[in-house]
């Protein structure tokens, strides 16, 4: 944990006041589908770790309030980014896994009564940690494939990637158009 979020740490060090994080996810909503891009509302950590164990880092709080990990107003920015380049965004929940095997189709049934939409393998440590170090977080998850059980079929990485290579000129747009309006603040 220290390792992967060592850079969310070196950039409030800095002086980065806001963060915004990307991911691919497995789409549990039934309403997702492969392309598709979700703005984070929330999340559930399923990793079975927490980037604040260990020694406590001096004038930092040990116990982060997370009731509002995902800010508000950079969310609002994300869904004006994505009205100006007429990319319809998602909204949801991320469940976050430790990986690197894709889940079970018992997995996924699990995390949709959770209240899952989404489910992935990073992101939320490095939400905490920014959280812990005063940043407001905006986080987005291109929904790469349905998650075991949702599409029908085996998964595969090989999927993954070439959702991935169909939507990067879109989501790049998106990231512009996002940084142009966070700039124009």
């Amino acid at each position: 944990m220290e390792r992967v979020t060592f850079a969310v740490r070196a950039l409030a060090a800095f002086g980065i006041k806001d963060l915004l994080l990307t991911n691919a996810a497995g789409g549990i909503n039934k309403n997702f589908r492969a392309g598709d891009f979700m703005v984070l509302t929330d999340h559930i950590n399923l990793m079975g770790a927490n980037p604040l164990r260990g020694a406590a880092i001096p004038g930092l709080p040990r116990f982060v309030d997370l009731t509002e990990t995902y800010d508000i107003k950079l969310r609002e920015l994300l869904f004006k980014a994505g009205k100006i380049t007429r990319l319809k965004l998602q909204r949801g929940v991320y469940i976050a896994v430790s990986g690197p095997s894709y889940e079970s189709p018992a997995e996924i049934r699990a995390f949709t009564k959770l209240g899952a939409d989404a489910v992935g393998m990073s992101t939320v440590p490095e939400a905490i940690v920014a959280r812990q170090c005063g940043l407001r977080v905006a986080a987005i998850s291109c929904i790469t494939n349905p998650a075991a059980g949702i599409g029908g079929k085996n998964l595969s990485h090989a999927e993954v990637l070439e959702t991935a290579e169909k939507v990067k000129t879109l989501a790049a747009k998106l990231l512009k158009t996002f940084s142009q309006l966070y700039g124009d603040q």
